[in-house]
């Protein structure tokens, strides 16, 4: 019998969201039924909001979650009912070019539901395939990954999507290691999880760089060991200051900016790797003399999704996190309610906030 819940709603591009009533099916086969407990309020959604993702609203935001499983469909086995679970955006198919190749962390063709939630017979686009600014959502099993249930949802769900994003910028894509320099360029959430990824890595300097001083001072309790404020200092020079004239082992670009993105180009250390973790918008260029990209050497990366398998990374994080090894409760600046996200936005847009929570 279908569900009628509550949920965010982005009609039209740029308006306001609104809390409404839509209609969640059964779970289908593949499918996953999942009472969602508390989702982060990620700038993707806002992206959504702003029609920079694509134009078919209306949609259903919220994607950074975890919840219960409620009811599971035909030929689902990795979850069951009662399972406490994080959704993601990477169901592995198994049979994609990346898959066959042994590398499903790039999957090419995950999966997403096949059946649709609807807003007055509507058919509505979940925000990446999830939509769980919603009492209840259905997605694909693949997308709901098991986890200890000893952990709280308000912070699970934000492994979800961006501290896993950031952690495996430098733990995955960026392979920083014992003993390495690491600067990071952006300290949102993103860019402070990319911070506490090379921190667990066994990175040995880590530099924050920021226009905001507010933020350079939460990057140090993530683990920053220097901070430097872009807007008083070249940060290029200054990063080189910090590292004996070299620059640092791996560059992480967490904005999505040209200007920055060159920023970590130039302060990163001969052969060493810049890794591009924050989103740009289509329009967005960049020019580098092709004798800079050749003379420097290294490695010049993209991070989709932190480069993760949930499967194998969500519940090694959660059991980090519940050994005090991972901080997870710094990223929650307030818990909210599913009336409060449009709000949220402002805050987050304003950057007065790591990550609002809904917490349902």
């Amino acid at each position: 019998m279908p569900h009628s819940v509550r949920a965010v709603v982005a009609r039209a591009k740029g308006e306001p969201v609104t809390v409404e009533t839509i209609v969640v099916p059964d779970p289908g086969p593949d499918e996953v039924l999942v009472a969602v407990q508390a989702c982060g309020v990620c700038h993707t959604d806002l992206h959504y909001r702003e029609g920079a993702i694509n134009d078919e609203f209306p949609f259903l935001l919220g994607h950074e979650a975890s919840g219960i499983v409620e009811e599971v469909g035909e030929g689902v086995t990795n979850v069951a009912p009662g399972d406490f679970v994080i959704l993601n955006w990477r169901a592995v198919c198994g049979e994609c070019r990346a898959c066959l190749r042994g590398r499903p962390w790039y999957c090419f063709a995950t999966h997403n539901a096949t059946q649709k939630m609807t807003l007055d017979g509507v058919e509505l686009s979940p925000a990446l395939g999830i939509g769980a600014f919603a009492e209840k959502t259905l997605v694909h099993s693949g997308q709901a990954t098991k986890v200890d249930p000893a952990a709280p949802p308000e912070v699970a769900g934000l492994i979800g999507c961006g501290v896993m994003a950031g952690l495996g910028a430098a733990m995955n894509t960026g392979n920083v290691g014992r003993g390495d320099s690491v600067a990071v360029f952006g300290c949102g959430g993103v860019g402070d999880a990319a911070i506490a990824g090379s921190l667990l890595a066994g990175a040995h300097t880590i530099i924050a760089v920021d226009l905001d001083d507010r933020k350079l001072a939460i990057a140090r309790e993530f683990g920053a060991t220097h901070t430097i404020n872009s807007s008083a200092e070249d940060p290029v020079e200054a990063v080189r200051a910090l590292t004996g004239g070299n620059g640092v082992d791996v560059a992480i670009e967490a904005i999505g900016l040209p200007v920055t993105y060159e920023q970590a180009f130039y302060s990163r250390d001969l052969a060493g790797t810049v890794v591009l973790v924050g989103v740009p918008n289509p329009e967005m260029r960049i020019e580098l003399p092709l004798i800079d990209v050749f003379g420097r050497g290294g490695t010049l990366k993209s991070s989709w999704y932190g480069d993760c398998l949930p499967s194998r990374d969500f519940p090694m994080l959660i059991d980090l996190y519940l050994q005090g090894r991972l901080d997870l409760d710094r990223f929650v600046s307030e818990t909210i309610s599913i009336d409060d996200v449009e709000e949220a936005f402002h805050a987050m847009e304003r950057g007065e906030v790591l990550r609002s929570v809904v917490v349902l």
